[in-house]
């Protein structure tokens, strides 16, 4: 189901006045990607980096094409590790969030 423009704009101004569901959107989107559910947590991504930074800036910083970021957080895009991580890395600083890593037993 796709979302709705209007649907997009909440979220984009919770994440905005929000810091704890800034925090849990990031958390999910991290978690999503080591659940296996890449499309889901790329999909969260696209929110946060449409809420926070934006696709203009995100790509100045990380030296990438605006348009290459798109495609690699689209359903289908394949972002490489190190891309990967210089968004996360800059989303962590721009949406002033610090995640850490937690390993919990099945």
């Amino acid at each position: 189901m796709a979302l709705t423009r209007e649907f997009k704009e909440t979220v984009a101004a919770r994440v905005q006045r929000d810091p704890r569901f800034r925090e849990a959107l990031f958390s999910e989107a991290l978690n999503a990607y080591l659940a296996g559910e890449g499309a889901q947590g790329k999909a969260i991504l696209r929110d946060l980096v449409n809420a926070t930074i934006g696709f203009e800036e995100l790509g100045a910083t990380l030296q990438v094409p605006s348009k290459s970021l798109h495609r690699m957080l689209s359903p289908r895009g394949n972002p490489s590790t190190e891309t990967f991580f210089g968004i996360v890395r800059t989303l962590q600083k721009k949406a002033r969030v610090k995640l850490h890593v937690t390993a919990k037993a099945s």
